[in-house]
């Protein structure tokens, strides 16, 4: 039997909420329609599925599609109007100078030739609320909400503050994490390439919580780090 790639927590009339595993693609790809999708995959076995957010490929967690115009049409008024809290979890390195903050600092494209987005007088306004759930010498395991909803936002506005989320490509080093990285006097066959505990961006969608658009019921979905993050986190307080 096949092994479902991504689970569905919560599905009514009106909404479907996923679990998305990294790396997995949230719409179809613009050049290879044959690289399975969220979208893709939810739609062979119903007539619509609205699209009102996405995650990344590398970011994990939770995201919510709707199923009619009306449902899709309230929660995209929802979104407009910060009436729906989006929580993420994130490694980063180093330690943010506060164990609370608010990051207020304006996102637009890089343009040219570079991809990806960056901190601009000129952008669009981006808020992102953090608080440093754990710290060790030089990462950090960080709770964040998101005020706004731009493309790359919690990896730009944590590269702004010399904290890039690790394993990232586009803000980071994009290195993958290894135990050797922490445990110094780790004995390992010389041979043998050492396989890293995380090689994807650590960023995770942990927690959705909004009203239903049709029910108008608070609704709140969680989903716990996945192995990968949690596995790093592991190591980190054993060898820290």
């Amino acid at each position: 039997m096949k092994k479902q790639r991504w689970e569905i927590m919560h599905e009514d009339d009106d909404l479907i909420v996923v679990n998305k595993p990294a790396p997995y693609l949230t719409i179809p790809d613009r050049y290879d329609r044959n690289i399975p999708s969220l979208v893709g995959e939810l739609s062979k076995k119903r007539p619509h599925v609205f699209i009102n957010h996405r995650l990344d490929k590398e970011t994990s967690g939770l995201i919510l599609f709707t199923k009619s115009e009306k449902a899709h049409k309230t929660l995209s008024i929802a979104f407009e109007e910060r009436q729906l809290d989006k929580f993420y979890k994130a490694i980063v390195h180093n330690v943010p100078p506060l164990e609370v903050g608010l990051i207020d600092l304006p996102i637009s494209s890089a343009g040219g030739k570079r991809k990806g987005m960056m901190v601009s007088e000129n952008g669009k306004e981006s808020l992102t609320k953090y608080r440093i759930a754990k710290s060790w010498k030089q990462y950090a395991l960080l709770e964040l909400k998101i005020l706004t909803g731009r493309q790359h936002q919690i990896r730009v506005h944590m590269k702004e503050m010399r904290c890039p989320v690790v394993c990232d490509p586009l803000y980071g080093n994009g290195e993958p994490f290894l135990l050797s990285k922490i445990k110094k006097k780790m004995n390992r066959k010389t041979d043998r390439e050492e396989r890293p505990l995380l090689s994807r961006v650590a960023l995770h969608a942990h927690e959705l919580k909004f009203r239903h658009p049709i029910t108008d019921k608070e609704l709140v979905f969680s989903a716990p780090l996945p192995k990968d993050m949690k596995a790093v986190v592991h190591q980190l307080d054993k060898w820290n």
